[in-house]
């Protein structure tokens, strides 16, 4: 240990630990010390040694910060316009149309406004999958916060949108100090086809890139798929080479029996990211097979998709959704506890996004993405199972303090680095331009 203070030193709480055989526990009255945005050591007992801060954290409980493993951040601004709708009908009439609209101006106002709900609500990291991803990149390096991004490109954009994809993210790789990441990002294999996907594979591996995309995302892709083409989207990745890469699957509620051996067989390290909230309210019929995925080995990360689709970037939702959603469609009570949503919710969203290794877990080694969570509210007392107590009473409103990689984010509730209410005004004085759908435009059809 050093002889010169630490960065920050976090005293009195209880911290979530991960034992070697990666189960949960609570470690009380513990002290994190950070330094160069390192956790240093997390002991028991009080931390005599010298700091440049000090948090105070009595009452509450230390959680790796969470990961968005999917969103679509400056989304946000179309939060509530296109409500009540079957897919279809809400990407062609609404969404697709606005979208086509959308600015640099309107990204970045988006993701600085996604950042700062995100920071409020205890998500240190967010996998993007959009457009004009040089803003969304300047707001994270800004704003603090950790990212895995990438461009979103469709085949109808010919081979420059898959080529601005890759310019993007080599562009951009280890940006903002180390805290951006980035991928290859394919919209879906609905809109990007077999020779683009192949291509992507390619220069997944020889640039050494991850793939992001969404596959699989309902019942009703596969089964189109199946009638179409004869195979599956998941066997669309395997055929293009899309797992012989590191991939991140968006959503694939539409996983069918015939698709598990296939992802078990991938040769490239394979994740799933789901955002059950979305599901729900879009009616699908079926969810993220989080247990068949587990049984692979395959990690499912939490997400909460765009906030035009699902209102809200609130992960802390989505980790109680998964847990109860598992247990109503696999029906059975013991799956998932609140034990494994934590995971989910910790180191296996880590591994999704490929940064297994780097985050996840509050351990020496690891860059200090830390929250702190407040259990004195009513709502959380007493405690008598502190998992259950962070999972199905804590919301994303009890976490009180955000630290990325050992810089404090939010103190107290309140944001340090984002300006909420001039962005909000600058927002919306962008809006009727953002929403006008006279032009007759979309930026792609959806048809599956």
């Amino acid at each position: 240990m050093s002889d010169s203070p630490a960065d920050l030193i976090i005293t009195g709480c209880a911290v979530l630990v991960h034992d070697d055989q990666e189960r949960i526990g609570f470690e009380e009255n513990a002290t994190i010390v950070v330094r160069d945005g390192v956790i240093e050591s997390v002991t028991t007992g009080p931390a005599e040694a010298a700091a440049r801060q000090r948090v105070d954290a009595r009452g509450q409980v230390a959680l790796p910060g969470l990961v968005n493993c999917h969103t679509h951040a400056p989304m946000v601004a179309l939060r509530g316009v296109a409500e009540d709708l079957p897919t279809e009908e809400w990407f062609n009439d609404v969404v697709w149309p606005i979208e086509s609209n959308l600015t640099e101006k309107d990204v970045e106002l988006g993701a600085r406004l996604a950042c700062a709900e995100m920071i409020r609500g205890g998500v240190t990291c967010f996998a993007d999958h959009y457009f004009a991803m040089d803003a969304v990149a300047a707001v994270v390096a800004e704003c603090g916060i950790r990212a895995h991004l990438g461009e979103a490109y469709f085949s109808s954009q010919g081979p420059q949108g898959r080529e601005r994809s890759l310019e993007f993210a080599l562009r951009h790789r280890g940006a903002a100090d180390g805290r951006v990441t980035t991928t290859l990002a394919p919209h879906a294999p609905y809109t990007v086809d077999d020779a683009d996907l192949a291509a992507t594979a390619e220069l997944a591996r020889e640039h050494g890139l991850p793939v992001h995309i969404h596959a699989a995302e309902n019942r009703d892709q596969a089964d189109t798929s199946l009638a179409r083409h004869g195979v599956t989207p998941i066997e669309v990745l395997r055929r293009t080479g899309i797992l012989d890469t590191d991939v991140l699957i968006a959503h694939g509620t539409g996983i069918l029996d015939r698709d598990l051996p296939v992802l078990r067989d991938a040769t490239g390290r394979v994740a799933v990211a789901t955002a059950p909230r979305g599901y729900l309210k879009f009616a699908w019929p079926t969810t993220t097979p989080v247990r068949a995925l587990h049984d692979l080995g395959i990690p499912v990360g939490l997400a909460t998709d765009g906030a035009a689709s699902n209102n809200s970037l609130d992960v802390w939702e989505s980790m109680a959704l998964t847990a109860l959603i598992q247990k109503s469609t696999t029906g059975d009570p013991r799956w998932l506890t609140s034990r494994q949503a934590l995971h989910h919710a910790t180191l296996q969203s880590a591994r999704a996004v490929g940064l297994g290794e780097t985050v996840g877990s509050i351990a020496p080694g690891r860059r200090a993405d830390i929250i702190l969570v407040d259990l004195t509210g009513p709502h959380t007392q007493p405690v008598h199972d502190l998992a259950a107590t962070l999972v199905h009473s804590a919301r994303s409103s009890d976490v009180r303090t955000t630290i990325v990689d050992g810089r404090i984010l939010m103190r107290d509730r309140e944001l340090l680095t984002i300006d909420v209410p001039s962005v909000v005004r600058e927002l919306g004085e962008r809006m009727p331009a953002l929403l006008d759908r006279g032009h007759g435009r979309r930026i792609q059809e959806y048809d599956t």
